[in-house]
This record gives C-alpha cells, structure tokens and sequence, in this order.
C-alpha cells in the first residue's frame, strides 16, 4: 500500500465496502455524537466521511485533533444506512471506520475558517493566503482557471496556431501603462523592464516568418487597482496571425472563446451572433466601448426636441456646438418613485440631477407625466415617445452637454435602469466586437492632435487617410466586450514604415523619435514585413465571468491586494544596503 494513500478522499464508493483503506488529508470538521466521532476528511479531490467509537483504538487519538489538521488514518469501508446517504457527495453512500490515525501536521488555532462561507476581511484572507484557498469556492475557481488555460491551449492548436514563449526581461517600451523597470547589475544605470504585453516581439515573429503564434503570456503593468484588474501582472491568451484582415481575426478568435465559454459557463446561454458595432455608435447607444448587451435599453440622440424648447437648461446648451441632449429609454419604469430613484442615482454620480418624463394612463388616456413634459409641451413629448418606442408605463431620462463628459454617466445610468427593472438577462453571455476606433483627438484646451487609441494599428485607408482631417482617420482596431467587460484588444497592425512615419509626424512625434522608441520594429519592418494583426485576451478577466464574481482576486492564485501588496510574502520589501550598492543605487526618501 502506498505510503500515505491508498485511495483519494473521493474515490470510495459502495464497491469497496469492506475494504481496508488508508486515506490522508485535512480535517475538514469533527462532530461529536456522544462517544461518537465524525471526521469529514478532504483532500484536493473531495470529501470523506470517516467515523471513530470508543471501541477503536485510535478513539483517544482522535479526540485530540482539530480543524485543518492534517492526518493519515487507516480503517475499513462501511456502507452507510439508508436514511444517511448523502448524495451530494461522491462518496455519499459509504463511511471509513478509524482503526488507526497518524498525525502528519497539527494546525495552530485558525486566523480565518476553512469549513463554511463566512465572509471575512480581505486583507486577512490575502495574508493567509494559502487557507483562503482552501476553501471550496475559491478552490474550484483555480480548478476553473486552470482548466480554462487548457482548454484554450489545445483550441489554439487545434486551430493550427502554434506556441512561442517571449522574454520577460526586456527594453522599457510606452504602451499605455507604467513599466516595472528592473536595475541591471551589470550595466550600472542601466534599467530592464517586465513587458506590459509581448506586443513588439510578437510582431517580430510574423516578421521572421511564423504564421500562426499563441502565447499564454505574463504580462506586467504598474497600474492603479480595480476590482476588474489586477494591479501589477495579468495573464492573457496572446495572438498574431500573417497575412489577415480584420476579419480574419474575428474568425480565428470566436470559435475558440465561444467553445470556451459554452464549455465552462454553466449552462448560461452563449450568443451565437457577436455584433460588429462601431466605436462611436457604442458611445452613442451604451455610453461605453464595452457594452453589456444582455441590457436591451438602446440611448439615443433627442437634441432636436429640445432645441428652442420651453426647457430653458437644455435649449442653451443646445446654442453651444458640440453639445447634445441623450435619452436613455426605461420601459416599465414609469412611476415617480423609480423617477425618483435615478435622479438621486444621478446625484450620486456628481450631476444636479437628470430630467425625466414617464408616461401614466390618466381617466382612459395616455398622459406624459414629470417636470420635463410641462416645460416643452405635448407635441415634442410626443415625438420624444414615439422616436424610443415606448407606453404607457414607461419613462425616459435625460442627459445633456459635451458627449465625452457625460457617457460614462449615461452608461451607468443604464445599467441601472436595466437592472433595477429586471431588463438585463442575467442567464447569458452577449459578446460585440467594438470596431472603426478613432486613431486622433484634439485637446479641448490646447487643440493638439495625439493618439486617442493604439497609434500602432494600421490607419483605415493607408497613407491617403492620413492626408485628410485627422479626427476622422479611423484605424484597424477592435475591442471585444462581454457582459459589460472588456475581454478582447486588439488590431490590424500599422506594418509600413513610411505610413507609421506619418502618423506620429500628426501627433507631433518626429522621424527621429520613433526610431529611438521603436528602433527594433521599424528596422524589421525595413526588412519584408507582412500584413499582421491579432489581439489578446484577458485570461483573469474570462475565468472571472465563468466563476460569476466581480472580483477578479477570487480567481487569481496569489493577487496583490488593493495597494499593490502581496501581505503573504511582505511585498515589495525593503532592499539591503548590499543589494543596492551591487545595484549602484541608493533610495531617496520621498518628500511629504
């Protein structure tokens, strides 16, 4: 017999009744039934239920252990009465009797319980890492990620794609984050960086002539915390493909996450059909580039109804251009009280407020209800109702002003109203791909040209684009959004020189600039680049929307918590002298 085990705790059944075993694992609960000991015994496959009396030998052994324990018992297979079997459990209809118990780890008292879903505060658990996982919900979440990375390994193969690993330690590169620089001792002054992704080398790949690369790729970026975003290191399935359009890249990426998600997403419906919509019309309808389109609300443009109207706010900020006035449908949220519940929701969100019209049924007809119907009459409410489609017992909310100001508030507004009117399907995962970003913007303040999105895809229309007016040069770019999330980035990339040249030349980056910050690039792409393009997708992000949380620390191993710390191994830590002076540096102490 093996030294420790004979079988795992989730491995007896009923054909082993009478059997001897001998089982190892952690104490997951005693209960003590008058001279009766039950010990619930877990291990990484499943629970047991081992029992011991006053007849055993062991039973004095037994007394003594307590919760997370780990223990070695041996003893004999016995079926369970009838009235006992549990059937949520694999090993529900049998029980281990104790003829002999070793103790092979005794536990301290515990800082946090195993057993149970008690919440507890998450700095202690990220301290105690290694007991939060052992608890059942977090520990099938890493069985889930893990499986997830599987099943996209070998789709990817599958597919024809093949795995290449990049390097971690690199040359600092600006991608849009801060860099994790790394002091090299062998060259005093001179810094390493982690790479934020392996965007340029997996370029180069498609330059030295592979055709098909995926990496399951670490990727580095000293970013702020989110609950959706880890703040130092992520993992993302990264993807270059030769000679493709646009399209073809939806094409190799989609069968592979719908396969994923229909694989791991727990019954939820996957949409079959992943809409193509364009950035600006998702800002317009979603107030977002990553739309939750399980939500059906659709804001749309109702400027003119208000211009010269009797609402006086609206009416002038219509007098200034650029400015609009959105309507964010609501139906069936027709009342005063719900009325009342988002203009608070507004307030909350730094507005004085948002106007809004609901429509009541009053002595048989259809009335339009609220302060903003009395200002601007019945005609231009009613043409307000019939261009979003709604009745009696709907309402509608306004938003006006600069678009980029206010969207981010129309879309949470949406969310909202989807939510509390139960609108949103819940039971489902709705993919779009977010294509046609713009490449430029203009500061309101300064009115210079920069790159509002990746300055590295290839501008839609070549160098004749770039000839015109730069805010309307859209570029070969697209997101994917999931539920709400952002899953996907990517992009057709920008692979000719001349053209790249010519796009920094319009942000104000010189010829001479771009070869000091993309040498290695620009000199491959001098040297037969093909067309390329791919993306990467977020790998904690995917696992977070198959567990069904909103944390993504409930799916990452060992995260940082929301400082950046890891408060398991004390990081970061204070370096030694020793370490600096090898380094050649010396910490200066941060001014107040």
């Amino acid at each position: 017999m093996h030294a420790y085990r004979s079988h795992t705790c989730a491995a007896l059944t009923k054909a082993e009744v009478g059997e001897a075993v001998r089982l190892s694992g952690w104490v997951h609960r005693v209960r003590d039934h008058g001279g009766v000991l039950f010990i619930d015994l877990r291990d990484h496959y499943g629970v047991t239920q081992i029992l011991c009396d006053s007849d055993s030998p062991a039973f004095k052994d037994v007394e003594k252990v307590r919760s997370e324990w780990v223990i070695m018992i041996e003893g004999n297979v016995k079926a369970r009465d009838a009235s006992l079997v549990n059937p949520k459990l694999p090993t529900g209809e049998i029980e281990v009797y104790i003829r002999s118990m070793t103790v092979l780890g005794a536990a301290e008292e515990l800082p946090l319980p195993v057993f149970g879903d008690q919440d507890y505060p998450e700095e202690t658990r990220l301290a105690y890492r290694f007991l939060d996982l052992r608890r059942e919900t977090l520990h099938q979440n890493m069985m889930l990620r893990s499986r997830v990375i599987k099943s996209m390994r070998d789709r990817m193969w599958d597919t024809g794609f093949t795995e290449f690993q990049t390097p971690i330690i690199t040359a600092s590169s600006p991608e849009g984050a801060r860099d994790f620089l790394v002091p090299s001792r062998l060259h005093p002054g001179k810094f390493y960086a982690l790479p934020q992704a392996p965007q340029q080398f997996k370029q180069l790949i498609m330059v030295a002539g592979f055709d098909r690369y995926f990496q399951i790729a670490p990727c580095f970026r000293d970013e702020d915390p989110r609950a959706d975003r880890s703040p130092t290191d992520f993992y993302q399935l990264d993807v270059e493909m030769s000679f493709v359009e646009q399209q073809d890249v939806f094409n190799a990426v989609e069968p592979v996450l719908k396969g994923v998600f229909e694989e791991f997403g727990g019954g939820r419906k996957v949409d079959q059909d992943w809409p193509q919509i364009a950035y600006r019309d998702a800002a317009m309808w979603y107030g977002t580039d990553k739309p939750d389109l399980r939500n059906p609300i659709k804001m749309q443009d109702v400027s003119e109804h208000f211009r010269g109207s009797g609402f006086a706010i609206f009416a002038k900020l219509l007098e200034t251009e650029g400015n609009e006035i959105r309507a964010i449908p609501a139906p069936t949220g027709g009342s005063r009280k719900f009325c009342d519940r988002m203009n608070s929701f507004a307030q909350s969100q730094g507005l004085p407020g948002m106007g809004y019209i609901f429509w009541r049924e009053t002595d048989g007809q259809m009335e339009a209800a609220g302060p903003l119907a009395k200002n601007i009459g019945p005609e231009r409410t009613e043409a307000i109702r019939q261009q979003l489609g709604l009745g009696v017992g709907d309402a509608a909310f306004f938003l006006g002003g600069k678009p980029k100001v206010f969207e981010p508030v129309a879309g949470r507004a949406r969310t909202v109203i989807g939510d509390e009117l139960g609108l949103t399907d819940t039971n489902r995962f709705a993919f779009a791909w977010i294509v046609d970003f713009p490449i430029y913007e203009k500061d309101a303040e300064t009115g210079k040209i920069d790159f509002e999105h990746n300055p590295f895809s290839m501008p839609q229309g070549g160098m004749d684009a770039l000839m015109g007016d730069p805010l309307e040069v859209k570029g070969y770019q697209y997101d994917l959004a999931c539920n709400g999330y952002e899953l996907v980035s990517g992009a057709i990339r920008n692979h000719k020189p001349e053209i790249m040249f010519k796009a920094f030349e319009i942000a104000g980056y010189p010829k001479e600039e771009v070869e000091k910050r993309f040498g290695g690039m620009v000199k491959a792409f001098r040297y037969g680049a093909p067309p390329h393009g791919g993306c990467a997708a977020g790998i904690d992000r995917i696992v977070m929307l198959l567990a069904d949380t909103v944390n993504i620390r409930e799916v990452i191993m060992f995260p940082m918590n929301q400082r950046a710390e890891d408060l398991m191994m004390n990081a970061p830590s204070d370096p030694t002298n020793e370490q600096l002076r090898e380094l050649g540096l010396r910490v200066v102490p941060k001014e107040d």
